[in-house]
């Protein structure tokens, strides 16, 4: 199993002196990726509702690092660490300058780059940005993973679409991951389902929340699901990376079985809970440390290395 963590991309922690440590210290402990999620603006007036919480609302007020910069950043901060974008919301930018944006940082981190990609949820986001229409921003996003997927190729390319198009150019340099860096696709929705089997490397769903909860059966059911849209795709379901991204909500003693969690209790728990997703399909786990201060944070990485790492090789 391969471990992941989150860099902060909002609040007190977004900020140099805390990314850099906490991406060494990820790295010198063994974890193989850190993730950063997306947003540009919070507009200040939104009715949109956010898919992974309860109320509704995202705990942001618009304080976010854009996660393309940071990747730059913190692939200069380290060797060996795989920088993941959980997600980039495709609509949002160019897709001619986000490939070369990708590519550059890949040939710069040495092959690193693994690109998570969503669609997004905040209209008001997309309003903001002048972006394709919300409504149709499924089909967009296909489309610029198609075209991510020309300019990554040996040029000259051109692509004619229904949103974007371009005559013959070439984009160099090309990534140094072949044939190109690794596209997982956020999401647990059936869309998001039938984008990963056409068109991506990895499935890269959130759950072990309240509103996504994606326990052992509810899981298994979708990457059944997942397998037959593969298959049907004609493509091999093997060749399907599964990341899953998940709350970690760690205690002293263990929980009660009836009402816990996945990844929540003692280290015993959640180590049985690590054997069971890895049986499950899933090859990479990601979880989100992140506490008030630096050092609580790093603690509590250290502890996950020293008592979770160790007992799922």
């Amino acid at each position: 199993m391969q471990f992941g963590f989150s860099l902060p991309v909002r609040g007190e922690l977004a900020n140099p002196d805390a990314i850099v440590p906490l991406a060494r210290t990820g790295e010198r402990l063994g974890f193989t990726s850190a993730t950063m999620a997306d947003h540009i603006v919070f507009p200040t007036i939104a009715h949109s509702h956010y898919p992974y919480d309860a109320t509704g609302r995202h705990p942001s007020t618009g304080d976010a690092i854009e996660p393309l910069s940071l990747m730059a950043f913190v692939a200069g901060a380290t060797q060996t660490l795989r920088l993941v974008t959980s997600v980039l919301i495709l609509p949002y930018r160019n897709p001619v300058l986000t490939a070369k944006m990708v590519a550059s940082i890949d040939v710069l981190s040495r092959g690193r780059i693994t690109l998570g990609v969503g669609v997004g949820w905040l209209r008001e986001e997309f309003e903001a940005l002048d972006a394709p229409d919300f409504d149709k921003r499924g089909a967009v996003s296909d489309e610029y993973i198609a075209i991510f997927k020309k300019l990554w190729s040996p040029g000259p390319v051109e692509h004619q679409g229904r949103f974007y198009s371009f005559g013959p150019l070439r984009s160099e340099p090309l990534p140094v991951q072949k044939p190109h860096p690794p596209i997982w696709i956020g999401g647990h929705s059936q869309p998001a389902l039938r984008r990963t089997a056409r068109h991506a490397d990895g499935w890269h769903p959130l759950g072990t929340v309240d509103t996504a909860e994606l326990r052992p059966p509810e899981f298994a059911s979708m990457l059944d699901d997942l397998k037959r849209m593969t298959e049907a795709a004609g493509r091999d379901y093997r060749d399907i990376t599964i990341a899953f991204v998940a709350r970690l909500r760690e205690t002293a003693q263990p929980i009660g079985a009836n009402d816990r969690m996945p990844f929540s209790g003692s280290a015993e728990q959640i180590v049985a809970d690590v054997e069971t997703y890895r049986r499950l399909g899933v090859t990479h786990l990601s979880f989100d440390f992140r506490r008030p201060t630096l050092a609580e944070t790093l603690d509590r990485m250290e502890w996950f290395a020293r008592e979770v790492m160790p007992a799922t090789r």
